[in-house]
């Protein structure tokens, strides 16, 4: 069961999750920030997550679970195609969280189809068959005029736009996904 998000509580807490990496290296930072409605940073958590490999899902979910807090209402996550193809299943962190899960892009792309089977030339049908349970993504817009794809899982797309609105103060980047991703470049310089 997932909880039902109210965007326009003033005590509302979102867990914005964002990575960053080195080319060269074996592993990602993932930066977990939460933040209520107004803007206040509330909690932080980070994880790692392998360069093309298939543990990013997890990661994520330890992630929230190593908060160890019931207040937090909704994941919003900087996209589902992190580390070089470390595909996260939103649909899993949604279901082992009880969390609805936002996932937000900010560009219009073909898709990702010939990109997997180029760098994974002999097991690219397990990395399409991830990519292609994800769905596919809603050009939305924001009360900021600016446009942005998501996919959501325990919440509609207006609910989403409803909770994005409430979190963005100008241009397309919730303000929560730009701390985290500033946090995760902090934490990958150390």
């Amino acid at each position: 069961m997932h909880r039902r998000v109210h965007s326009e509580k003033k005590g509302v807490r979102v867990f914005a999750i964002a990575e960053s990496f080195k080319k060269g290296t074996a592993k990602s930072v993932l930066a977990g920030v939460v933040m209520r409605r107004d803007l206040v940073v509330d909690g932080m958590a980070f994880g790692t997550a392998t360069i093309g490999g298939d543990d990013a899902t997890e990661s994520i979910i330890s992630m929230h679970r190593s908060l160890a807090r019931d207040d937090v209402n909704c994941i919003i996550l900087d996209g589902l195609v992190i580390s070089m193809y470390n595909i996260i299943d939103g649909g899993r962190v949604s279901d082992k969280t009880g969390l609805p899960v936002i996932a937000v892009t900010f560009e219009d792309s073909p898709g990702l189809e010939s990109a997997i089977k180029h760098h994974f030339p002999d097991g690219w049908q397990d990395k399409l068959a991830q990519y292609e349970k994800l769905g596919t993504r809603e050009r939305v817009t924001l009360r900021t005029g600016k446009h942005l794809y998501i996919r959501c899982w325990g919440l509609n797309g207006k609910r989403a736009v409803s909770v994005l609105n409430a979190f963005t103060l100008q241009g397309a980047i919730p303000e929560p996904v730009k701390v985290a991703k500033l946090a995760a470049r902090s934490a990958l310089s150390l």
